[in-house]
């Protein structure tokens, strides 16, 4: 199983968006990864710039949205699509995109429910539960 640090994960999302600047061949991962950070300009600049984002800290209280995070959160939510699990996630994402009326929308409010499993795994010192996923999945 793949577990990166931080730093390595952020390192990947700043080599996959300079690769893509520069025109490079990208790896299907990669290449996955810079379609979701094409889809938020908002962060362009600020992975265009390791030396300067690298290490900089978001707190969990924050209003400020972790970039590093959104997109790694998205990149989970595709894998989690294109395998069907958990079971009924391809069934939910499908609801919610014609809830949303787009899939990216759609996978925004999947985000919500992918953090209330991490937390409450976190908080219960316990394995993420899916069922706990699905369930708020099904209320949104």
């Amino acid at each position: 199983m793949f577990n990166p640090t931080r730093d390595q994960a952020r390192q990947f999302l700043f080599e996959a968006w300079g690769k893509r600047r520069a025109g490079e061949l990208l790896t299907p991962l990669e290449d996955l990864t810079t379609q979701l950070i094409d889809k938020h300009p908002e962060y362009h600049e600020l992975l265009a710039a390791p030396e300067r984002n690298q290490d900089k800290d978001y707190a969990p209280d924050s209003t400020e949205i972790n970039p590093f995070l959104h997109i790694m959160m998205h990149l989970s939510i595709e894998e989690q699509i294109s395998i069907g699990q958990p079971y009924g996630i391809r069934e939910q994402f499908a609801r919610l995109t014609q809830k949303y009326q787009s899939e990216h929308e759609a996978q925004h409010a999947m985000m919500d429910c992918l953090g209330e499993m991490i937390w409450q795994a976190q908080r219960n010192k316990t394995e993420p539960d899916a069922a706990i996923y699905i369930s708020c999945l099904e209320k949104q």
